[in-house]
């Protein structure tokens, strides 16, 4: 079923991001940033991986993970994370757990883009890709 997000993605909507920022403690320049950088994220299978690209003119990241195992991941704002991504039916699910905290994104193929939900406490945002 990951088949179904493998490809090359580009963000053309961002919802809310700003706040969702926020509220993980981004500092004000990251968040300005992050706001109007609009990344390219490749996902790819590689073996039993599952490899996530993001690159932007800011920072490129690349995690690589098999679904279900725990793996170190350090964020774009440098988080050092513990995460763990699952298959939920047609969504990919990718939590990431750091000091006390835990954020969650969703990813699903809604009418050929892909919708990311971003979740941290009360605050969501929603950031759209499609097929570059």
């Amino acid at each position: 079923m990951v088949d179904a997000f493998c490809s090359t993605w580009k963000l053309i909507d961002s919802q809310n991001f700003d706040e969702y920022m926020k509220a993980l403690g981004v500092g004000f320049a990251t968040r300005q940033v992050g706001n109007v950088t609009k990344p390219t994220v490749i996902i790819s299978q590689e073996g039993d991986k599952v490899v996530i690209k993001t690159q932007s003119t800011f920072k490129n990241t690349e995690i690589s993970f098999k679904l279900g195992d725990e793996f170190d991941e350090n964020t774009p704002d440098d988080r050092h994370c513990k995460s763990t991504v699952t298959l939920d039916g047609d969504k990919l699910v990718h939590v990431q757990k750091w000091d006390g905290k835990e954020t969650k994104f969703t990813r699903e193929i809604k009418d050929g883009k892909m919708v990311m939900n971003l979740c941290f406490g009360d605050v969501q945002a929603v950031r759209t890709y499609e097929k570059a």
